[in-house]
């Protein structure tokens, strides 16, 4: 289903140090190139709203011209509710696709050898790809930021035995899509600050599937935040270990 409603509202302009690290990432890895049609990947979180307006805000300053739209995929949880973002994308005149798909009841049948998180970041991530054939687009935003990145390399490290984290630009595996993050020299502290600041209707995700058993990731998230306190550069360190990974091709690009 696609929503596109004359703009009533006008987009926020985030901050200049998240602009300033969203368009650095865009440049270093040549992310956005002219013509390009844009989807973005609109969860509701905090992440994805804020680079939702990065985004808009860099389609009317940046010299080169690209359309945008978003996506959101509802795995129909009762604990989350991303239908009020129809309205909200309306507002900004921005093309919007909803998919509700039982992601969650499917997770319960197929679901093997793999993490609940794994399996619905694929089947979210398929379900894209799709939107973005069907509609034309041939690029994929997902916003991801630099903590996801960092949390991600520790866990790779600590429990996959592997050097790697997620690609800041990359092909998909069909060869149709190209996949950017624009986020990854951006610090979560930075969207969560925009989104409170510019009052943006973040929608809550509460997976049950996440917190009914302790998590790999958000332990990295504790383990980051103690050892930050101690070493204020950490994060300037760990980006500068992870720079050629963030750069590979290749079949693992894809994983999140």
């Amino acid at each position: 289903m696609t929503q596109t409603v004359t703009p009533t509202a006008h987009p926020v302009t985030p901050s200049r140090s998240l602009i300033s690290a969203a368009g650095r990432a865009i440049g270093d890895y040549a992310m956005i190139r002219d013509g390009d049609r844009i989807l973005l990947g609109l969860s509701g979180g905090k992440d994805s709203l804020s680079l939702l307006h990065i985004l808009l805000h860099l389609q009317k300053k940046a010299p080169i011209k690209f359309e945008l739209a978003a996506c959101t995929v509802d795995p129909q949880s009762p604990e989350y509710d991303p239908s009020p973002l129809k309205a909200y994308l309306a507002e900004l005149g921005v093309p919007y696709f909803y998919e509700s798909q039982p992601i969650l009841e499917q997770a319960e049948i197929h679901m093997k050898g793999t993490s609940f998180c794994a399996y619905c970041s694929r089947m979210r991530r398929g379900i894209l790809y799709a939107q973005a054939r069907q509609h034309g687009y041939n690029v994929l935003a997902l916003a991801q930021h630099l903590d996801d990145l960092a949390e991600s390399f520790l866990m790779s490290a600590f429990f996959g035995g592997k050097l790697r984290t997620m690609q800041a630009h990359y092909l998909n595996d069909a060869g149709d899509v190209r996949v950017i993050r624009p986020l990854v020299y951006a610090r979560e502290r930075q969207t969560r600050d925009f989104a409170a600041k510019a009052g943006l209707p973040v929608i809550f995700e509460n997976c049950p599937a996440c917190f009914s058993m302790p998590m790999q990731r958000m332990h990295m998230k504790q383990l980051l935040a103690d050892q930050e306190k101690q070493h204020s550069k950490l994060f300037a360190s760990l980006l500068t270990t992870m720079k050629p990974l963030m750069a590979l091709q290749g079949p693992e690009a894809e994983e999140s």
